[in-house]
């Protein structure tokens, strides 16, 4: 069940940022921290994404969340892949977490 939350949950991170948004062609989702769960820590991450041309993550910098949190956030939007775009585009991804 709380696997399919947290599907849920990231499936619905979408760009924050409409002037460089690239539409996310695949997603994978974050392992939930084992102590993040025992600490019941829950919230959103938000982190800028770097996209070069063909849609690959080249860089992702945390801009707000619970550091215990943003280390799977990040890990996870690196596997990221946007669609291809005129050259490199930073975009503004949430992912929530919820238990």
């Amino acid at each position: 069940m709380q696997a399919a939350a947290l599907a849920l949950l990231v499936a619905l991170a979408i760009p924050a940022s409409a002037a460089d948004a690239r539409a996310v062609k695949s997603r994978v989702a974050p392992v939930y921290p084992a102590i993040a769960q025992r600490m019941r820590i829950t919230g959103e991450v938000k982190l800028s994404v770097t996209v070069n041309a063909d849609g690959n993550v080249t860089d992702v910098q945390p801009i707000s969340g619970n550091r215990v949190l943003t280390d799977a956030a990040e890990e996870a939007v690196r596997k990221w892949r946007f669609e291809p775009g005129g050259g490199v585009a930073t975009v503004e991804v949430s992912v929530n977490f919820a238990l």
